[in-house]
């Protein structure tokens, strides 16, 4: 038992730490956020209700300036001020701010949160064992080197949820008649939105894949449900 004390003190932390951090992020949700009021926008976001037998999707505004959108714990549904800013501009259409409400609403279907806090508990597990291995066998750089192999498998799980989001947003947009032209146009303008993935860092330090990664894999989906692939834009 004693032998096992380090393991579930280390479990027992992830879980408080992430439901602190679940915490607290909701509560700055609440206090920098309204509700969607756009009318182009809330009836693209309309036509993924509809496709999913909802009375209406839930979609508020985050205060911040990153381009971004994101799924709270609580499950619902947030668009940043910046992308809403791109979107006044002419620099992103109601579609393919549909399609990032569509992938949020997948992290949220598939789970995701949930595996996440299953993920960071067990990462703090790997980390302390080879943080114990490694401090033996490479004196001085074990903890760094387990540092980093956590770190590499946080970011293959997440470029993994990131996929499964995409592929349940395509069917979404499919369903709903948009189509995964929005979704892959987005993707191709991505970096010069100020939402890029680490310019030119190694694709597995990332936790998001590749915008290109993506649109390839979306048009796999397309390849495979038998259906036209919807055309990219020029460069993607």
């Amino acid at each position: 038992m004693l032998k096992l004390t380090p393991v579930l003190l280390v479990l027992l932390y992830g879980i408080v730490a992430w439901r602190f951090a679940a915490w607290r992020t909701a509560r700055e949700l609440d206090a920098r956020s309204s509700e969607l009021a756009d009318p182009g926008l809330r009836a693209a976001v309309a036509r993924l209700a509809r496709a999913l037998g909802l009375p209406a999707i839930p979609v508020r505004v985050y205060e911040i300036a990153a381009v971004n959108g994101l799924a709270a714990a609580d499950g619902r549904i947030f668009l940043t001020r910046g992308f809403l800013d791109r979107y006044r501009a002419g620099a992103v259409s109601a579609e393919e701010l549909a399609s990032v409400v569509a992938h949020e609403l997948g992290h949220v279907a598939l789970g995701h949160a949930r595996r996440r806090l299953v993920d960071f508990t067990g990462q703090n597990v790997i980390r302390l064992a080879l943080a114990g291995v490694l401090g033996r066998l490479v004196p001085g750089l074990g903890a760094w080197l387990a540092n980093l192999a956590a770190g590499l498998l946080a970011a293959r799980l997440s470029r993994q949820d990131e996929y499964e989001a995409d592929a349940w947003a395509a069917a979404l947009l499919v369903r709903a008649g948009l189509g995964t032209g929005p979704q892959k146009a987005l993707f191709a303008r991505l970096g010069g939105l100020g939402g890029g993935t680490g310019g030119e860092m190694p694709a597995w330090f990332l936790s998001h894949p590749r915008p290109a990664a993506r649109i390839a894999a979306i048009e796999a989906l397309e390849a495979r449900w038998g259906i036209a692939p919807a055309p990219r834009l020029p460069g993607a």
